[in-house]
């Protein structure tokens, strides 16, 4: 496939069967689900259904190069091991996307979120130095890489392909919008506030139909510290989680010393756009989107052309929001979609209802509007998007359950989002209809006249996780469609096939004990969202998450992440076994008979 036939192509979303209600009764839709759903598991294992087969593709430390040293037991961190570093597959992998080069051949874009130093050092990083801070730095960002497809429906990686490259902390990346050049993003090393090095913890991301991927900077917070200890922190570093040290000691390196370079967490916590057909090409940070901690994007065009981009904020008590382009998507002239991310509006979501459904509105955060002007901090629309939950709270938005991953329905009519939990909810309202969430949820909306451009939309609750064999008798049993056999806790990942599957992911509580008890380790479930039927399709090995989710083009092959297994010095030495150093994983699902996944 030709790239200008890809950019024809990418848009899938918006060509299938719509569902949710829509649907015409029958078999296909009853038996949308095939396969023999799973037991829960406490294995230190990948396990999916009879009839299908699961294999590694690439671990964490693999090699993308020729001249990359193999992964390796010794924990010495020299230079070269450090450069080495840039040469292999990143660590914790997230969120991923397919980019097609022809029927047998793909660049897999993947996010490397962060790292777990109790594995990675001989000392589990309690004593951290410049060295081991150069090594972990570059082990986060994205890896891009082609892979190519050998029989049976799986994939290996190709190794040297053009294609090939890693995005660190010390990848140089433009930024973009009206934040570029605004005093806040101004610092020592970047005098001009134009020019940021890296991208960190790479949580989700999203496809755009022009060709690009997105990836999204989550809990970057966790990379900065204070070696003054007199240092005052401001509202804004306050509210996106500064503290005095960081989780990974970074702070030696006295570009995330906040204390040193007061600005540098400005410049992070953006959605970045990547072009995996160019690997000479320089990522875009696009501050229109927003400044707060990115899960995904999942973009959708209106009806009239425009880019809707859809996000949410991966924290107790923060918002939803959407964003919507100036300019609208032009399939004929692919150069003229390059920067449809560069400007545009963005809102924040205010829900209100009863009984797990109700309307809601997206609340403009426009510069002069909504009290978003000085009197409340705000001197232009830099100072909204680089403070933007800020200024969701000023507009009076919805704190949400930990929004994360959002996801559409084939025709982009309805669009789903996971709400994983929030322990420290002391009031409940309608969209979160439990006080100290445990559990999770599952919330939808469709806007009015299924126009994505309408700030006016109705929502319902589509699942709420639970445990109905510990609490039978309230709402943390769980709606209707959670049983004692697909019972979960904490969906994450969110991913619809062009089928009307929804594919669901957990990152929870995998302890099996207590209110977890009967969960086992973290899963992938399958749902039906027309009849509402879950069933699990996957268990996954101790102590991981399961996130990203990614299909070939005919859907008879299925890439699932596996992040941190055994985080925490957790009993796991997953996929190796033995006695070895469990590593993220990428795996590869296909059905023993070739069949479509689910199916």
């Amino acid at each position: 496939m030709q790239r200008r036939d890809f950019l024809k192509t990418s848009s899938v979303t918006f060509s299938y069967i719509s569902f949710f209600g829509v649907l015409p009764l029958g078999a296909k839709e009853n038996h949308l689900i095939g396969f023999k759903a799973l037991p829960a598991s406490t294995q230190d294992a990948v396990i999916v259904p009879e009839g299908y087969e699961v294999k590694p593709l690439i671990s964490f430390g693999d090699p993308l190069f020729s001249d990359a040293m193999p992964w390796s037991e010794k924990k010495i961190i020299d230079k070269n091991r450090i450069i080495n570093a840039t040469r292999v597959f990143g660590d914790n992998n997230d969120g991923m996307a397919l980019f097609p080069l022809n029927s047998n051949r793909y660049i897999l874009v993947v996010n490397n979120e962060y790292i777990n130093p109790e594995w990675l050092f001989s000392d589990n990083g309690k004593n951290m130095d410049s060295s081991k801070v150069a090594y972990t730095q570059n082990l986060l960002g994205v890896s891009i890489f082609e892979i190519k497809q050998t029989k049976n429906n799986f994939f290996k990686v190709v190794l040297d392909s053009p294609y090939n490259r890693r995005i660190t902390a010390h990848t140089p990346m433009q930024i973009s919008g009206v934040a570029k050049g605004h005093k806040s993003m101004q610092t020592q090393a970047d005098e001009k506030g134009e020019l940021i090095l890296g991208t960190l913890n790479n949580c989700a991301n999203g496809q755009t139909p022009w060709g690009t991927y997105l990836t999204c900077e989550e809990n970057f917070d966790n990379f900065f510290g204070a070696s003054d200890s007199n240092y005052q922190f401001t509202q804004s570093q306050k509210r996106y989680g500064m503290k005095a040290r960081s989780n990974y000691g970074w702070e030696l390196d006295c570009r995330f010393d906040i204390s040193k370079n007061p600005n540098e967490p400005n410049r992070f916590g953006w959605v970045v756009e990547i072009d995996p057909y160019n690997p000479n090409s320089t990522p875009m940070k696009r501050t229109a989107l927003g400044r707060f901690k990115h899960e995904n994007v999942e973009i959708i065009l209106s009806k009239e052309g425009y880019v809707v981009a859809y996000m949410g904020d991966d924290e107790a008590d923060e918002f939803l929001y959407k964003f919507v382009s100036k300019e609208k998507f032009d399939s004929k002239n692919p150069k003229k979609n390059k920067n449809l991310l560069e400007e545009g509006t963005l809102y924040v979501a205010r829900i209100q209802g009863e009984n797990l459904s109700g309307e809601g509105e997206w609340i403009a955060l426009n510069y002069g509007q909504n009290g978003l002007d000085s009197t409340n901090g705000f001197y232009s629309q830099a100072d909204i998007l680089i403070n933007t939950r800020l200024a969701g709270s000023i507009v009076g938005a919805t704190p949400m359950d930990r929004p994360e991953w959002i996801a559409a329905d084939p025709k982009g009519e309805f669009v789903y989002a996971t709400l994983t939990n929030n322990k420290k909810r002391e009031m409940a309202d309608a969209a979160n209809p439990r006080e100290k969430n445990i559990y999770g949820q599952i919330i939808r909306w469709n806007p009015k006249g299924k126009n994505h451009l309408n700030t006016k939309f109705k929502w319902d609750i589509f699942l709420l996780a639970g445990n109905p064999m510990r609490y039978p008798n309230d709402l943390r049993k769980g709606t209707s469609n959670i049983t004692s056999e697909n019972m979960f806790n904490s969906p994450d990942g969110l991913k619809f096939d062009k089928f009307g599957r929804l594919w669901i992911q957990s990152d929870g509580d995998y302890s099996n004990k207590g209110d977890y008890a009967g969960m086992g380790n973290n899963q992938m479930l399958c749902a039906n969202p027309a009849t509402g039927e879950i069933k699990r399709f996957l268990t996954a090995p101790i102590a991981s998450e399961v996130t990203g989710i990614a299909f070939s083009q005919d859907y008879k092959t299925m890439f699932v992440g596996i992040q941190h297994p055994g985080e925490k010095l957790a009993p796991s030495h997953y996929p190796d076994g033995g006695d070895s150093t469990p590593r993220s994983t990428i795996v590869q699902i296909t059905k023993k008979d070739g069949g479509i996944i689910g199916s």
